[in-house]
């Protein structure tokens, strides 16, 4: 659907000039593509004969396919192709020469085997953006270590600081690492697409889901650079900054107060009936509240814990302090701003409606759509291979035969 965000809205899309070929499986790879095909790239999803990417049959299966493959997959052309194979890789060349943009997300040395290494796709041509993700990166001694999220969010430094202390690190219940690279991998993209503008010329995206969460460890690097400090696992909070929490209340509902700034907890004190607290000097100041940071959230949950989360929510809202539910996807569903802001999209399966992610960010002249849910295994291959190609129908057949195609 396109979403009408004014008058200014425009059909065109920002990236509707551009083809990509991805040659990724599962995740990384192919959530870079979802992102540049949602804003009008072309993308064109290259998958194994006879099997297809893997996470078509992954999490909650529907008649046979994921109901994650619908929103991962959308708006792309999906083809079928044996890149192990020599007419394969001639394929796959053939395709780079007409395209802008190739994105992979094989362990190293993959595609250098199947002859599609960086100085190899540079000579079929200058203008191509490769972008490469892999759980290490394509450098270094651990290049060629087999790197899927878990490993490396914990590589990354993310499980150190997430969990309860004295308790094994913990992991969200999402590939986060994946989904970070891939966004990394589209930010790559989009800089080389800029530069190619100035120049003419494409260049390699390497990107590293280890660094892609390294990327997010805010104060982690330099203070331990600047003052030894190796940031601990906090459980609900999170270090240096109080208070930042998540409270019980009276129906047994928790809620995240993050009331960090001065002003902000002076109202929170007085709203909680603790005016000695927000006329303390000692609790002036973050520095000061960090000191004293179990009586600060003592205090906020002996509140808390006389009130349902509903009252509480609206009592913080009306204060203006920094406060929210702890949202699960049914939550999400029938929440008001969810509603306002078009995040669930709608899509037809099989005669079914599927509810899908919108895919951020917005733009107010030339916002993204999901055109189709995900295809079937090899939908378009007769339209690419055909029309894109020209390939004759006697030729398809013998491809077919071999199963290259």
């Amino acid at each position: 659907m396109l979403i009408n965000l004014g008058d200014n809205t425009v059909t065109d899309k920002p990236l509707s000039d551009l083809r990509v070929i991805e040659v990724g499986q599962l995740l990384a790879g192919p959530f870079a593509s979802t992102i540049l095909g949602y804003f009008g790239a072309e993308v064109i999803k290259i998958e194994q004969p006879e099997k297809g990417d893997p996470i078509r049959g992954w999490r909650h299966v529907v008649d046979g396919t994921s109901l994650w493959w619908s929103s991962l997959a959308r708006n792309k052309r999906c083809i079928t192709l044996n890149i192990s194979k020599k007419e394969g890789q001639q394929i796959l060349a053939n395709l780079l020469k007409k395209s802008d943009i190739l994105i992979e997300n094989f362990k190293p040395g993959v595609m250098e085997k199947w002859g599609f290494s960086n100085s190899s796709v540079e000579k079929i041509s200058k203008k191509i953006i490769y972008a490469r993700i892999s759980g290490y990166g394509q450098t270094g001694p651990y290049a060629g270590k087999a790197g899927f999220a878990s490993v490396c969010e914990a590589f990354g430094g993310l499980r150190f600081v997430n969990g309860v202390p004295g308790e094994p690190p913990v992991r969200p219940n999402l590939s986060i690492g994946d989904t970070l690279a891939g966004i990394h991998a589209a930010l790559g993209i989009l800089l080389a697409i800029i530069q190619r503008q100035k120049d003419g010329s494409g260049q390699v995206i390497d990107v590293a889901i280890f660094e892609s969460i390294f990327n997010l460890l805010e104060a982690v690097v330099p203070e331990y650079s600047g003052a030894g400090i190796i940031r601990q696992p906090s459980g609900t909070t999170i270090t240096g900054i109080v208070p930042t929490n998540t409270y019980l209340c009276a129906d047994n509902v928790h809620i995240v107060i993050g009331a960090n700034t001065n002003p902000m907890f002076k109202r929170l004190a007085q709203l909680i009936g603790r005016d000695d607290m927000s006329s303390d000097p000692e609790l002036e100041e973050n520095t000061g509240r960090v000191k004293h940071q179990k009586k600060v959230d003592f205090a906020i949950e002996e509140w808390t814990k006389q009130i349902d989360s509903k009252t509480a929510l609206s009592k913080l809202d009306a204060a203006s302090i920094a406060a929210g539910p702890i949202f699960s996807v049914e939550d999400m569903f029938n929440d008001e701003q969810y509603e306002h802001r078009e995040l669930l999209e709608t899509v037809s399966i099989n005669g079914k409606n599927l509810r899908i992610p919108a895919i951020i960010p917005k733009l107010s002249r030339t916002p993204g759509r999901t055109a189709h849910p995900g295809a079937s295994l090899g939908e378009y291959n007769q339209e690419i291979y055909k029309n894109l190609l020209n390939i004759s129908p006697d030729e398809l057949k013998e491809l077919e035969e071999k199963k290259i195609i």
